[in-house]
């Protein structure tokens, strides 16, 4: 999973603050959001959406079924948080003590509660908790991805398949820009996942291997004013990924980016615009927005 930006807090602030006076400043939410109008942020990513309130100001190609890397988690988030039981131990087996990429690392044997687990898979994306979840929850992994499917149906994300738990690249494990802003405020819905992806550090215990701090991959959290999560990711044919979420004054602005260029400063830039926008006429907001 990709780190932060280099330097300060106050350096990633006011460098993109640099960046978005450049982005056509002076566009209205209501056109750039239009049939037709030019894309704000050519290039930026292979899909993007901007929503803000619930209403789409501005995106490309939204529902482009693309991979998802590790944003597919916050599916495996939602179903463990329904689930419950958090504080429930959970004994790590073989299959997510060798899982690959981002880890912990786990070992098998070890007991881990379901909760230090899921802090483990938000914050630093760890495959072996995210296999480990799936497991205690499913059974095994294949089942829970069975349920990972069908909970995306009852959500309406009808462009998004899951084939892992974890977000690996795989033949037809896909998702949208637009399925995956539903998904993250879906996600941030419950509490056990919203009280998580806001935290840029935590601690987590690994029986009797001890406590071990970690830090959480989104680097808008506590450096953007109002960030509140939600997921990164990263794998070779997904590129680099991002659900960033931030709320200020009762307004939420939800960023997605797929294969994106350069995600930090863009998706704040986008997330600065968004605040400065105004919203869009009733008739692009959804029914009670």
């Amino acid at each position: 999973m990709a780190g932060r930006p280099r330097g300060g807090g106050a350096a990633f602030v006011v460098a993109v603050g640099i960046a978005c006076a450049a982005c056509a400043p002076g566009a209205s939410a209501a056109s750039s959001g239009s049939a037709g109008a030019a894309d704000p942020f050519p290039g930026a990513a292979r899909a993007y959406v901007v929503v803000r309130n619930g209403a789409t100001l501005w995106s490309a190609r939204a529902d482009a079924p693309l991979p998802p890397a590790s944003l597919t988690k916050l599916m495996t988030a939602l179903l463990v948080a329904e689930a419950g039981a958090l504080d429930e131990t959970v004994t790590i087996g073989p299959r997510a003590a060798a899982a690959r990429g981002a880890r912990l690392p786990l070992r098998a044997g070890m007991r881990v509660t379901r909760g230090d687990l899921l802090t483990a898979m938000l914050l630093r994306s760890a495959n072996d908790a995210c296999v480990a979840l799936a497991e205690a929850v499913g059974g095994d992994e294949a089942s829970f991805v069975a349920a990972m499917n069908r909970r995306a149906a009852a959500l309406g994300l009808v462009h998004t398949r899951y084939r892992n738990a974890c977000g690996l690249d795989a033949t037809g494990h896909v998702a949208s820009a637009a399925d995956l802003a539903t998904l993250a405020q879906a996600a941030l819905a419950a509490p056990a996942i919203a009280a998580r992806v806001r935290l840029e550090a935590a601690v987590v215990r690994r029986g009797d291997d001890g406590p071990l701090a970690i830090a959480s991959t989104n680097a808008l959290i506590g450096r953007v004013h109002g960030a509140i999560g939600a997921k990164t990711g990263f794998t070779n044919r997904a590129g680099h990924c991002l659900v960033g979420v931030v709320e200020r004054d009762g307004v939420r602005v939800t960023v997605v980016l797929l294969g994106a260029r350069d995600r930090w400063w863009d998706a704040v830039a986008m997330i600065e615009r968004a605040f400065d926008a105004a919203l869009p006429p009733a008739s692009l907001r959804p029914p009670g927005g």
